[in-house]
């Protein structure tokens, strides 16, 4: 009827024909129907949701129709006695059955009927009887009142009997009690020593134990425990994780070692100059329950000994007494051994004086005579003293001696070559990893903030006395494998200094080469140092990238030796192949091709044959084929030949060669040969996946199969050539033909129409029965799931509203009873008042 409650639906567009459902609608109307739907429904929900106001049947049966009456009757019977049954009977003790003890009921003992008098034994034990508590505690009328039957009762009032006959009576009513106690006490001792007794023969016969060989038939095989039961009970006993703790960063570890190594030098000192750690500590004396605290002694007796000298007081001595005192102090500090005993003797010392002094009545030749003898005593203390330094010092000479001769325990690093040199000079190889490893955590770069300017220096003087200790005339190469490590070390802490020294070291190698080809036309291979160099790449920078600040210069000098450096002498043959191994440890993983390793190779095979047979074949620089350096390592000797041995080339050899004799050279020639065969083999398993494997490796056969005089070598010489040969015929030469690309073919242009469905937006497009019944499925799930999540919406949003209401209603609630409580504490305040008023004013 309210024009404003009415909502019209408008269209754009009127269309004819079209039935519309919902022109006009009314919100208020729906609004309020929706409230009051949920008002029963949804509100009722909320109010009742923490009651359990609901009745269940828990009859058994009543709703089974498959049991009869009867039978739900008896089982709801015994249901029922269970309950009971379980209830009462938690302590029930057999009722049934008699207790007794010592031959006597129970039952009746618990009636406490037993007398206990004086006359009654200690173990007697009883309540009073009725006639000794009537006797005792009743009075006087109590011992003239008598229980008796109704039939004596009128023959007794005519006899009625005194106090005594009553008193004896009841005496001799009460021995009579006491003598049947007793009686049927030793009759119960007697029947239980008897049980006893027959219970021991009867249990001789039950507990006869059977022999072993019986019980071992009788005993049945223990099963033996499940794998699953023994890890089991083995995680029952397993120790529980425990919290570690916490991992400390670099710079703790750093600070906690440089505090160990200076605590460990420290204590290395004290021991070289022989001072004694126990004499140093003062040990706990002993102190009692009562004892005060208060036997301390002063540091210092100030006191002044009064002496007189031709008629003055006498200063002068006491002066010299304390710079005595103060050189046996300084003397003390520097030998704190016997620093205990000095102290002794001055305090003996003292009191000798103080003494003399007090018997002396101040006289002047009593003084004299006790100052006399107390210089006296002094001076031989102090050679007892001294002596006893002699001997305490003969003691710790072996201790001194093995402090000296100890490494310290902190260095500082040092500021140049020569103080670096100096140090590790005369020390074995573990000494001086040592030192390198003491100066590496003492001066840690997490310490201070100069070490790593000077640990970086460290690595390029490391560096300088390895290149040194190449150089000698027999190199220590074990020294320097064992020098690795720390440089390894170093270069992980400092990359870009080490890289930047190992960079300087090949620059000026490479330099100094080509300065050579200029000067002389050709070059030889560098010594032995900078090989070492070369090696010492490899172990710190990883050789597989594909460029490297420190292993691509390497890679490249390495190139340039190989074919720049003439090859004439044995020396030079074995520094080469030396860098052949390099090669292939540098490409190892990334499979780089290196030709000049493959043309020093054929190189090393050309010159191990006579000048007659090289033929066939083509050698590059720095190998000729012809010349005078053709036959480096051909070998004619026949003996040599025999006698020879496989074994590895050292490269410290070349220092050694000139001192060698011809058949030592003989054989390191051959051992140079097997190795080439050696290189050979790796370069072919390295290099096989390459396409053109075949070409690179042809020489190499040529060479192999048609020249090399394989029968004359000894027969392991032959094993190794027919394993490289081997491993290149093995790789069969296969080539992939060249295919034009495949594509697909390009259709002839036609003429005919393309027909193209439009697609009108908003309109149904047609299709098959089922797709337009899915489309429509899809709508009408899609149209009540956004009604679920209205419906849904509006019932959160009401359920907000009534637990807001429900706040508010509460919150009024208690504002109000404090409103009441505060109107009645102020109206009891005012009456107060006006009482206390009242008060003042009478």
């Amino acid at each position: 009827s309210n024009p404003f409650e009415v909502k019209v639906n408008r269209q754009k567009f009127d269309i004819l024909g079209r039935k519309t459902k919902n022109d006009v609608g009314l919100p208020g109307v729906s609004r309020s129907k929706a409230i009051k739907k949920r008002n029963q429904t949804l509100l009722k929900e909320y109010k009742e949701r923490e009651k359990t106001n609901v009745f269940k049947d828990k009859r058994f049966g009543e709703y089974n129709t498959k049991i009869t009456p009867e039978e739900k009757m008896i089982r709801r019977f015994t249901l029922e006695r269970q309950q009971n049954y379980g209830k009462k009977n938690i302590y029930n003790l057999n009722e049934d059955e008699e207790l007794t003890h010592y031959g006597q009921s129970l039952a009746e003992i618990e009636k406490l009927n037993d007398i206990v008098d004086s006359d009654s034994d200690t173990e007697e034990r009883g309540t009073l009887s009725a006639e000794l508590t009537a006797a005792h505690f009743g009075g006087g009328g109590g011992l003239l009142r008598k229980k008796v039957s109704s039939e004596q009762q009128d023959e007794e009032e005519e006899k009625p009997k005194s106090r005594k006959e009553l008193i004896e009576e009841m005496i001799a009513k009460s021995k009579q009690e006491k003598q049947e106690r007793q009686t049927r006490r030793e009759s119960a001792l007697e029947l239980t020593e008897k049980l006893d007794k027959d219970w021991k023969e009867i249990q001789t016969l039950i507990a006869r134990k059977a022999p072993k060989s019986e019980r071992k038939d009788k005993e049945v095989e223990k099963p033996k425990p499940d794998e699953y039961d023994m890890i089991v009970r083995e995680l029952g006993f397993e120790m529980k994780a425990k919290p570690s703790e916490r991992l400390k960063t670099e710079e703790e570890l750093a600070k906690e070692e440089q505090a160990r190594l200076q605590k460990l030098e420290a204590d290395r000192l004290r021991r070289m100059r022989g001072i004694d750690e126990e004499a140093n500590q003062k040990r706990p004396s002993h102190m009692s329950a009562d004892d005060l605290a208060d036997g301390f002694i002063l540091d210092k007796d100030d006191r002044c000994l009064l002496s007189y000298k031709d008629g003055k007081i006498n200063i002068e001595n006491e002066e010299e007494k304390g710079e005595e005192g103060e050189e046996e102090e300084e003397e003390g500090e520097e030998e704190g051994d016997n620093e205990n005993e000095e102290e002794s003797q001055e305090e003996s010392a003292s009191e000798d004086e103080e003494d003399d002094a007090a018997d002396g009545h101040s006289d002047l030749e009593s003084d004299l005579e006790s100052e006399g003898e107390a210089a006296e005593n002094k001076e031989e203390k102090k050679h007892e003293a001294n002596e006893n330094e002699s001997q305490n010092v003969e003691k710790l000479d072996p201790k001194r001696e093995a402090a000296k001769s100890e490494l310290p325990y902190t260095f500082a690093v040092p500021e140049s070559y020569e103080t670096f040199k100096s140090l590790l000079a005369g020390r074995t190889i573990e000494q001086q990893l040592i030192i390198l490893e003491r100066i590496q955590k003492c001066n840690h770069p997490s310490l201070a903030v100069g070490n790593k300017a000077k640990l970086e220096k460290l690595f390029g003087f490391l560096l300088e006395y390895i290149g040194e200790l190449a150089t000698l005339d027999l190199p220590e190469l074990r020294t320097i494998d064992k020098l690795v490590l720390p440089l390894y070390n170093l270069c992980q802490m400092f990359p870009e200094a080490a890289s930047d020294s190992i960079r300087f070291i090949l620059r000026d190698a490479a330099h100094d080469l080509e300065e050579v080809i200029e000067v002389k036309g050709r070059a030889t291979l560098p010594g032995l140092d900078t090989l070492i160099y070369l090696k010492i790449v490899s172990l710190l920078f990883p050789t597989s990238d594909f460029w490297h600040p420190v292993v691509t210069p390497a890679f490249m000098y390495m190139s340039q030796l190989l074919t720049k450096c003439r090859i004439t002498t044995l020396q030079d043959v074995i520094k080469g192949l030396f860098i052949c191994c390099l090669f292939l440890e540098y490409v190892s993983l990334s499979r780089r091709f290196v030709p000049e390793l493959i043309n020093f190779l054929l190189g090393i095979l050309h010159i191990s044959l006579p000048k007659s047979q090289a033929q066939g074949y083509t050698v590059v620089h720095p190998f000729t084929p012809v010349g005078k350096n053709l036959e480096l390592l051909l070998v004619c000797d026949k003996e040599d030949l025999k006698s020879w041995e496989k074994q590895n080339v050292p490269l410290s050899i070349v220092t050694r060669l000139k001192e060698a004799s011809r058949t030592e050279i003989n054989h390191t020639r051959l051992s140079c040969l097997a190795l080439c065969f050696d290189l050979i083999k790796k370069c072919s398993a390295l290099y096989e996946s390459l396409p053109s494997f075949y070409e690179i490796m042809h020489p190499v056969r040529i060479v192999l199969t048609q020249h090399i005089p394989v029968n004359e070598y000894p027969e392991k010489m032959q094993e190794w050539y027919h394993s490289a040969l081997k491993e290149l015929e093995n790789k069969v030469k296969h080539y992939t033909p060249l295919i034009c690309e495949k594509k697909k073919p390009v259709p002839l242009k036609q003429y005919t129409p393309k027909i193209v469905k439009v697609l009108e937006f908003g309109r149904k497009q047609a299709g098959s029965k089922k797709e337009q019944e899915r489309k429509q499925l899809i709508q009408r799930h899609k149209r009540e799931l956004k009604g679920a999540i209205r419906e849904i919406r509006k019932d959160n949003q009401y359920l907000a509203r009534m637990q807001l209401s429900e706040i508010m209603d509460r919150d009024a609630a208690r504002k109000r009873k404090v409103k009441e409580l505060l109107g009645s504490l102020a109206t009891q305040e005012g009456e107060w008042k006006a009482m206390k008023r009242k008060k003042w004013k009478n």
